[in-house]
């Protein structure tokens, strides 16, 4: 493939290249800024292209995350932005890629606006799509009172009247674990139950088998839950394990490969099945928080300046 409008960066040299990278970053919330620091440190010219919608905007606090529990997602990403930028060879663009050509060493992506930016190594940090069930009261009240992961949130809602929408594989693992925050556990299957109810005893909780109708809130804060047949169920917290699927098509379309779940799946050096390609953060792992988003982006930072460094000294790594 021949990219004629595109100069390609050499080792230590960035003067007079605009439009050219060592490395673009697809993604730009904690992965994709981890990454971004990291690369930066390592004197590398830089591209980070986002969109601006973190898959955690929805929620009012971030927790687990030491240094910054309890502050507000945004707060932390504005912070995060601010010392990434710092770094002069790292830049950002509020933008989409749209579009992906080119292999190891010669990259090319266009965004939404047109651009086209060339690049040695792409990283995807493009998180996940969450995609909620089709009931009324589900959206608004997402990230607030109807959460993911009870490391996240469980504390905040402990000892609260608490649901669990879920049914199939893995719920009365699902159940099990939040037994551990709540004595006061209900259990809506939204239709007969996949599972064994007798599974459930040990755990006292309540099993409910009609279709959710409606949830029933006040500005997203959960109140109960509207049944089918017209009665409600008390509740102030819902736990919800959302489908997901990769936020970002590109990926996909370069012919990176999927784990099982659906995940980006990435070898030890954080790279995909495509040379050249490397991932991280929420779009690798079923396992979201912050702290591991964070983490995921530092290493892959660090996997990636490797590859530049050991490229330059003529030592080529195939991973995948």
């Amino acid at each position: 493939m021949q990219l004629n409008s595109v100069k390609w960066c050499s080792y230590g040299n960035y003067h007079g290249m605009s439009n050219s990278y060592e490395v673009i970053i697809i993604g730009g919330s904690y992965a994709g800024l981890s990454a971004g620091m990291t690369l930066g440190r390592a004197l590398r010219r830089t591209l980070i292209i986002d969109g601006g919608e973190p898959c955690n905007r929805y929620a009012p606090a971030s927790h687990n995350f030491i240094t910054h529990d309890g502050e507000a997602p945004g707060t932390i990403a504005d912070a995060a932005r601010r010392q990434v930028l710092a770094y002069a060879t790292v830049a950002l663009v509020r933008d989409r890629a749209v579009e992906l050509s080119g292999e190891d060493g010669k990259f090319s992506v266009t965004t939404t606006a047109g651009e086209r930016y060339g690049a040695k190594k792409l990283l995807f940090a493009t998180g996940l799509h969450d995609g909620l069930p089709d009931i009324p009261g589900m959206q608004e009240c997402w990230g607030k009172s109807v959460v993911h992961c009870p490391y996240c949130h469980g504390y905040e809602i402990r000892e609260q009247p608490t649901g669990i929408l879920m049914n199939g594989e893995h719920t009365v693992n699902m159940v099990q674990l939040i037994r551990n925050w709540t004595s006061d556990l209900t259990l809506f299957t939204n239709g007969p139950a996949a599972f064994d109810p007798a599974d459930l005893e040990a755990c006292e909780v309540r099993i409910v088998q009609e279709p959710v109708r409606e949830l029933l809130h006040e500005g997203g804060q959960l109140t109960g839950v509207a049944l089918a047949s017209g009665t409600q169920e008390a509740i102030t917290a819902l736990y919800l394990h959302p489908e997901l699927r990769q936020k970002c098509p590109l990926p996909e379309e370069a012919g990176c490969e999927l784990t099982e779940h659906g995940m980006l799946h990435v070898d030890e050096f954080d790279m995909t099945s495509v040379t050249g390609i490397y991932a991280a953060g929420d779009c690798t792992t079923r396992m979201r928080t912050v702290s591991f988003a964070t983490g995921a982006g530092t290493r892959a930072g660090a996997m990636i300046n490797h590859a530049l460094v050991m490229e330059h000294f003529g030592v080529k790594h195939v991973g995948g």
